[in-house]
């Protein structure tokens, strides 16, 4: 894999709008690469059998973690233990862009 994949991200998403894709996929991981544009989120989840990383690489995102939030401006690193309560918000005017790792992957 090279960074160039991340080069689908330049782009320019609506307010609200959530662009994402996958950067990698193997047995027992899942890269994601997401950009957010103003005032959009990756909802609250968890993933009860797996860790999950954010990288912040573009922007500032505020990213939830149980019920604390906190914003986390690139570049930044997120950890989000396995079954952690954990989604991000881009509550600025800019886009912002973040990948989230997956490891292992669900039923692994």
């Amino acid at each position: 894999m090279t960074l160039d994949r991340l080069s689908a991200f330049d782009a320019d998403p609506a307010a609200g709008e959530v662009l994402d894709g996958e950067l990698a996929v193997t047995d027992d991981v899942l890269v994601k690469a997401f950009a957010l544009g103003p005032d959009a989120r990756i909802d609250p989840h968890e993933h009860g059998d797996a860790t999950n990383v954010f990288h912040v690489l573009r922007g500032e995102v505020t990213v939830r973690r149980d019920d604390d939030e906190e914003a986390i401006t690139a570049p930044g690193v997120v950890l989000n233990e396995r079954g952690q309560v954990h989604g991000a918000h881009n509550h600025t005017d800019d886009v912002a862009v973040l990948t989230a790792s997956l490891c292992p992957l669900p039923g692994q």
